[in-house]
């Protein structure tokens, strides 16, 4: 510590205050040499005591204030972070039941499509085959009308040809004996 009197007092000629004159001051004062009093053993006391007493005042405003609030807020922050999870669960179990449903439903669709084409293409088949059974019909009347024609037509030829045989026959005969067959040797002659 220094006097106040030098502080007070101009310094005389050859005494100007400053480090040296300071560190003189305090040998001359106290008999203590000059430097930190947080070494200095007479200072020791008094800085524990204030010590202690931040201390333990800063521990009482740390638990009445700064814990309190602090728990507080990670307590929030938990509930925050747990009530995120159960809705986003919540959410997952929805648009795993939409899925699901819209699997159903897509599946029933299909079903219902299947269900339709087979429908279609029995009704198609359908179609086709009392088409097809309606031209056969139609070609088998036509069949059977192009065979009467037929067996009529040879009918018709077979009569022909034994006319045409006894002509002809009638003309060889001719031409080989010199006279005409009548219709009684023709009709032996075929016999």
């Amino acid at each position: 510590m220094q006097n106040t009197e030098d502080h007070a007092a101009p310094a005389a000629p050859g005494h100007e205050p400053g480090a040296a004159g300071a560190h003189e001051g305090t040998e001359a004062a106290g008999g203590h040499s000059a430097g930190l009093p947080q070494f200095d053993m007479a200072w020791w006391p008094g800085q524990i005591l204030w010590f202690l007493i931040i201390f333990f005042g800063l521990m009482i405003f740390m638990k009445a204030f700064v814990v309190p609030r602090l728990g507080g807020t990670i307590e929030a922050r938990e509930n925050t972070i747990s009530g995120g999870i159960a809705e986003a669960r919540r959410l997952k179990e929805e648009a795993d039941q939409a899925a699901a449903a819209a699997q159903a439903e897509m599946a029933t669709a299909r079903a219902n499509a299947q269900r339709v084409a087979n429908e279609a293409r029995a009704k198609a088949q359908a179609e086709v085959a009392a088409r097809l059974a309606d031209e056969e019909a139609k070609l088998s009347a036509k069949g059977a009308e192009a065979e009467a024609r037929i067996a009529a037509a040879r009918e018709s030829a077979m009569g022909h040809v034994q006319t045409v045989a006894q002509d002809t026959a009638q003309a060889i005969v001719q031409k080989l004996t010199g006279k005409a067959a009548t219709a009684a040797e023709l009709a032996g002659a075929r016999g």
